[in-house]
């Protein structure tokens, strides 16, 4: 049994749909319009919705883009409406909805359409919000804007950032719908993967994740396929925490391929300069984990007025941890100390026990290692609590640990 939203401003297609759905054996509730759809998808947490495109207050393509922007459309939206048109599913589908209904509704193509997505989507185990979008500041609203305007093109993009600030969650935005989405990181798995970029990547997106780690060969290498892989229809996206052009002066970077990439660049900006999102984000990232709890206004202002050298990914694992330790539902200001105070000796860098004088690859990998000794042992090898606290994926985390030399016991990896 899957939970179901159903929004459409007609009652007589409202109810036809709940009753169809109820006798499949869901858990369906209804919303007339968009004011009313908000509210209940913040406190159902439907599995799938169902949503008309054209209502009287705000129209469903204009909710699934407020939604898919705000980084809460973690589960798979079908469009309906009885004057669809070929650019209006094209336009819902690129924003990320599932599929596009024409009404009347086909009974057996609805329910081939719903049984489809939640089956793709009991599959998807992976998918996160995107919070990086999520604010009212000028600087949040601006990485929005351009994100969406990206959308609309195929031009190979660049994501600059200070690590932790949401390159990743930025390259998600422009993941193709049921196309390969091919994820890059570092030069062990580009040479994993290289003999077959063309042939996994057709069609879809690869995405360099910090593009500056890899080795000069690997430059050339990817320089060579370039047409190939353009030829493939295959959108190239990198983010990178450092500046590129630096490392293309100190010969360490191709300048070919640079001059490929650097063709939009885009800067996504650490909180320090959006600190007023702090809250906003600290509430969804809350409630896509714990939609029961929630904050004081005490802890919120104790968000905000913190400082955050790792960014997004760090606030990130403070809410999640904060929440874990909580004894009731409401998160104050105590719930929060402990668990900044350690997020703060976690990012200290103490300049006696740090080698300043090495290159920037050998010190960031420093660092990731003893980062993630800390949390392994903290969380006595439980693999998903520190995909959890340190705010990455779990398969990106193996390959991390493996690529850094660091062994786990098998044991402990799963347990609660």
């Amino acid at each position: 049994m899957s939970k179901i939203l159903v929004v459409d401003d007609e009652i007589g297609i409202r109810e036809l749909l709940s009753e169809i759905l109820k006798e499949e054996g869901h858990q369906v509730s209804v919303a007339e319009n968009a004011t009313q759809a908000r509210a209940m998808f913040m406190t159902d947490r439907p599995e799938l919705v169902l949503l008309d495109i054209w209502m009287p207050d705000i129209d469903g393509v204009s909710l699934l883009k407020e939604w898919a922007s705000s980084g809460l459309m973690t589960m798979p939206v079908i469009m309906m409406s009885g004057h669809g048109t070929i650019d209006t599913a094209v336009e819902a589908t690129r924003i990320g909805a599932y599929s596009f209904l024409e009404k009347p509704v086909a009974l057996q193509k609805l329910l081939s359409t719903v049984s489809a997505a939640l089956r793709d989507q009991s599959r998807d185990s992976t998918r996160e919000p995107v919070y990086v979008t999520l604010g009212k500041t000028e600087t949040a609203l601006n990485l929005k804007r351009k994100c969406e305007a990206l959308t609309k093109t195929s031009v190979p993009v660049l994501f600059l950032e200070a690590p932790g600030s949401g390159a990743d969650q930025c390259a998600r935005l422009l993941k193709h719908v049921n196309k390969p989405w091919v994820v890059i990181s570092g030069p062990r798995e580009y040479e994993l993967k290289c003999e077959q970029l063309v042939e996994i990547s057709r069609d879809g997106v690869m995405f360099l994740r910090d593009i500056g780690t890899l080795e000069k060969s690997q430059q050339l290498d990817l320089v060579a396929k370039w047409g190939s892989l353009k030829e493939a229809g295959i959108r190239l996206i990198a983010s990178s925490t450092t500046r590129l052009s630096g490392l293309v002066s100190q010969n360490q970077f191709d300048i070919r391929l640079y001059e490929l990439m650097s063709e939009t660049i885009v800067n996504v900006p650490p909180l320090k300069d959006r600190i007023d999102d702090v809250i906003e984000i600290s509430k969804a990232v809350l409630f896509h984990k714990y939609p029961a709890k929630s904050f004081s206004v005490a802890a919120l202002n104790t968000l905000r007025s913190h400082d955050w050298p790792a960014n997004l990914s760090q606030l990130s694992a403070v809410v999640l941890s904060s929440a874990q330790f909580a004894v009731g539902e409401e998160i104050g200001v105590n719930d929060l100390t402990q668990v900044l105070e350690n997020a703060a000796q976690e990012i200290s860098l103490e300049a006696s026990s740090w080698d300043f004088e090495k290159d920037y690859r050998s010190a960031r990998e420093m660092f990731d290692k003893q980062y993630l000794e800390y949390h392994l042992a903290k969380e006595g090898g439980n693999m998903s609590r520190v995909a959890n606290q340190a705010g990455i994926e779990r398969t990106h985390l193996y390959r991390k640990l493996k690529q850094l030399g660091i062994k786990t016991s098998r044991k402990n990896e799963d347990s609660n």
